[in-house]
């Protein structure tokens, strides 16, 4: 599956719009990397704990993305774009979205 954040993949063109698909994923954070969380915090710099858990929450959403763009007929995904909303404290929405296509080599 091709993807881009841009409206257009060079050397294709779209040869057919499917339509918005979207990937979703909620996750919380557990105790332990509260814990390494707020350790990291307090020494200032990169908060790798909290790094981990935003990736794995992009990458499970960007998976589910791709997956309803091929369950749609779409073989790539324009104007890929990711949201994140936090639901309550310590659980977070990831989003991601796009628009599935088909496009064939120019």
């Amino acid at each position: 599956m091709m993807t881009s954040t841009t409206n257009e993949i060079f050397g294709h063109r779209v040869v057919r719009h499917i339509g918005v698909v979207r990937g979703i994923t909620v996750r919380s954070r557990n105790a332990i990397s509260d814990a390494i969380g707020g350790v990291q915090s307090m020494l200032g710099g990169r908060v790798g704990a909290y790094v981990k858990l935003a990736e794995a929450g992009r990458q499970e959403a960007f998976e589910q993305l791709v997956e309803h763009a091929r369950a749609a007929g779409g073989n790539a995904i324009l104007a890929v774009r990711y949201d994140a909303t936090e639901i309550m404290p310590g659980v977070t929405e990831v989003l991601a979205y796009g628009t599935a296509v088909v496009v064939e080599p120019q």
